[in-house]
């Protein structure tokens, strides 16, 4: 738009009355109702976004009958009006001072925003037509997806337009409808509450004695004729039907008498039942707290079994080995004392040199025997030490013993962390162990005793759950009265490799680099004797069975 188109339009504003020159909301809506919002710019969906000129600088909405400032900004009628109304009012954009003098209709942008595509107002509905904004109005005058409220007066639903005839013929209450027996036209409420019926002369209807025992049928001006002619009729029918009611009634207050003679009698009955109940339900209270503690008994006596078998099975190859080694070291003082017997009897003879070497390489074989013996009965040793120490119900008592020496050497990297002996959630169950720095890891080295869980390589991985899910809870126990022990738990993280099925010796540790301070740790009662306990907990209530 040109300055000097501007210069005109704004001499023709000034010399119109302000009602004609701004013509209000109201006005315009008297034009096209329906069709402007209330306040504020057009909220239709475009087709495209339009272009920031065509947005109201003050509610950011596409110019509804768009006003141009003195500083070249625009604004929707009623946007501009809300801002005249304040004192001192100036443009949100620049903050320039407004006059409603200076202001002006921008009707060629007005022209250019009737003109965007958007899309049908009834799009929610189902439409899917676009038109210009100029020819919405127009469209929603015929389009079948608009709503629209029933043109019978009474009704006050609202259906969209292609369903109108359809709420018209069967489902609006005041569709008008033809009574059956007089063709009378009436709305289907009266019909339906039966208002025309009981009026209609010709409307078949039945005696209202027919309850009494009446049966005549006919139009309603018969009716009338019938119910004045056989009224006595009627009066006999009632008092034969009233005589014979009060007959049951007396019947049925006798059968009433004689059931309240025996509810004393059924009252006490029932109360003996109920005491009798009440007695057999606490017994089988007590039976099932036996039956309780008789299964938890033989539970403890089938892990105990379990465990007496587990060590027999390994003790059985030890004892065996022992009695051979104990056999070996018989043979070989015997292959001893025959060497010195027939050393000391030597004479120099040549066979007697060949037996005594011959004894000899014996003896060396059997001393190799025996070593390889001694080596296996020691790992043997240590593994029976291993199993004796070792716990299988998810839980780990580890007492570090020497706790400064340890703690020295930590701090002069000589021992940086400690590995405790495994532990197991069951016989077949998780292999784990506990990892612990008593001068701290990471963020903890220097300050803290960092603790960690580590889960290892068992020899019944594959029959397990993986990744292990189970809750772990570290604790440091408090070797003084309060016994305030110092601990934390976690769920593991699933995605962690820690948690993951060990495809080497054990996984990474995983755990609190900040576990405890060690201020607290060397300050308390926490420290015994040169001792520390760590307890290590695995939540095992919900592991299947392998």
């Amino acid at each position: 738009m040109s300055a000097g188109r501007n210069v005109e339009q704004q001499i023709a504003l000034q010399q119109r009355p302000p009602s004609l020159a701004m013509p209000s909301m109201a006005q315009r809506s008297r034009h096209e109702p329906g069709f402007l919002p209330v306040h504020g710019g057009f909220r239709d969906r475009f087709v495209t976004t339009p272009e920031a000129k065509y947005c109201c600088e003050s509610c950011r909405l596409v110019l509804c009958n768009p006003r141009q400032t003195e500083c070249g900004h625009r604004f929707c009628e009623s946007c501009i009006t809300d801002l005249l109304s304040k004192p001192n009012p100036v443009c949100p954009a620049d903050v320039e001072p407004l006059f409603e003098d200076k202001i002006f209709r921008d009707v060629c942008c007005n022209r250019e925003i009737m003109a965007l595509k958007v899309y049908c107002r009834s799009e929610k509905n189902g439409c899917k037509e676009q038109m210009s904004l100029q020819q919405v109005m127009d469209h929603l005058e015929v389009c079948p997806y608009f709503e629209v409220p029933c043109p019978l007066g009474k009704c006050k639903e609202k259906m969209i337009r292609k369903d109108m005839s359809e709420h018209l013929s069967h489902k609006c209450k005041h569709r008008e409808i033809t009574c059956e027996f007089c063709n009378h036209k009436m709305a289907f409420t009266e019909l339906q509450l039966s208002i025309h019926q009981h009026d209609c002369p010709k409307a078949q209807v039945t005696c209202s004695f027919i309850r009494y025992g009446c049966s005549f049928k006919g139009l309603n001006q018969e009716m009338r004729e019938h119910e004045s002619s056989f009224a006595s009729e009627h009066l006999r029918m009632m008092v034969v039907r009233n005589t014979t009611l009060e007959a049951k009634v007396e019947d049925v207050k006798s059968e009433l008498m004689e059931r309240y003679k025996v509810l004393p009698s059924l009252s006490s009955r029932l109360a003996e039942v109920e005491t009798q109940n009440e007695e057999m339900r606490e017994k089988i209270r007590q039976l099932e707290q036996k039956v309780v503690s008789v299964q938890m008994l033989m539970s403890t006596h089938s892990e105990k079994l379990l465990e007496v078998e587990m060590e027999l099975r390994e003790l059985r190859p030890l004892r065996a080995m022992r009695e051979e080694v104990e056999a070996l070291r018989a043979s070989v003082e015997s292959m001893r004392s025959n060497v010195a017997s027939l050393d000391s009897g030597r004479v120099g003879s040549s066979p007697g040199s060949h037996t005594l070497g011959s004894l000899e390489q014996q003896l060396s074989r059997h001393d190799d025997t025996m070593s390889v013996h001694d080596i296996r009965l020691a790992e043997m040793d240590l593994k029976l030490q291993v199993l004796e120490t070792a716990s299988f119900n998810g839980t780990l008592i580890w007492k570090i013993r020497d706790y400064k020496r340890r703690k020295q050497e930590a701090v002069a990297s000589k021992a940086l962390s400690l590995y405790s002996q495994p532990f197991y959630t069951g016989y077949f169950g998780y292999k784990m162990c506990a990892r612990i720095y008593l001068n701290g890891d990471g963020m903890g080295k220097g300050t803290h005793l960092s603790l960690f869980f580590v889960v290892m390589r068992g020899e019944y991985d594959a029959l397990l759950p993986w990744p292990f899910k189970q809750k772990v809870t570290l604790m440091l126990m408090d070797q003084g009265p309060a016994r305030k022990h110092l601990g934390d738990a976690f769920k593991p993280d699933p995605n962690s490799s820690s948690f993951r099925r060990p495809n080497v010796e054990m996984n990474i540790a995983s755990g609190c680099p900040l576990f405890v301070a060690q201020t607290v740790l060397e300050n308390g009662t926490y420290i015994k004797d040169d001792t520390i306990f760590i307890k290590v907990t695995v939540d095992t209530s919900d592991l299947p069975d392998p």
